[in-house]
């Protein structure tokens, strides 16, 4: 039995991996159709795209819309003149975009990788030693996502758990409110009983009251 899950669990993680593996296409950007290299990943955008910046922030980089990095479309994400060791140790503009694969709520993305040296595409000048260190860069990715995922994942269910812990305590709010008022009207029905029994008293004083009046008349 062990053996059998090891075997699928093995399967699962060569399936995820060979299925993230970057190839080379075209993306629309600024305008005109460019090379790219793309890949897909088995999550969501926001787990890809989470993952890609945070990696890029941990090396120092990060793209500031005030200084214009972001292209005019709010979909790309650019560092201008930036340095990723595992691509190469020169200065380079790296761009990518993340968009869904398929229907919304479909854990599948493409993300379009586009890197430019000196105004000039690497995949229209054919730099294979660059382009190979990118794809590896890219294909590499797939256990920050998962990471970055499985964190987007808690988050969420920190949430449900904060909303069913707040629904509980809103139904014992209501209960003790509740419980206050039938203790409220426990205690009316029992001071209205009694008020009943004094009521009962009144009237057969009042009751021999009348009847002794009545004894008074005359013939």
């Amino acid at each position: 039995m062990r053996k059998i899950i090891t075997f699928f669990a093995s399967l699962f993680i060569f399936v995820l991996y060979t299925s993230a593996q970057a190839y080379e296409g075209t993306v629309e950007y600024d305008k005109k159709k460019q090379p790219a290299l793309i890949i897909t990943y088995p999550y969501s955008p926001e787990a890809v795209e989470g993952a890609m910046v945070q990696k890029l922030e941990g090396m120092g980089l990060t793209a500031k819309e005030e200084k214009g990095i972001f292209n005019s479309s709010k979909k790309f994400r650019s560092y201008k003149s930036a340095i990723i060791k595992d691509i190469s140790g020169n200065s380079m503009d790296y761009i990518f975009k993340v968009e869904q694969k398929g229907k919304r709520g479909n854990d599948e993305s493409f993300l379009y990788f586009i890197i430019n040296k000196d105004g000039e595409n690497i995949l229209s000048n054919r730099d294979d030693i660059i382009i190979g260190r990118a794809k590896s860069f890219l294909d590499d990715l797939v256990p920050e996502v998962e990471a970055f995922n499985l964190e987007l994942q808690i988050k969420d269910q920190d949430e449900t758990v904060a909303k069913a812990e707040k629904k509980l305590k809103g139904l014992q709010d209501d209960q003790e409110s509740m419980e206050k008022k039938i203790k409220k009207l426990e205690d009316d029905l029992k001071n209205n009983a009694k008020d009943q029994q004094d009521q009962q008293k009144e009237i057969e004083k009042q009751r021999q009251i009348l009847e002794g009046m009545k004894g008074k008349r005359k013939g």
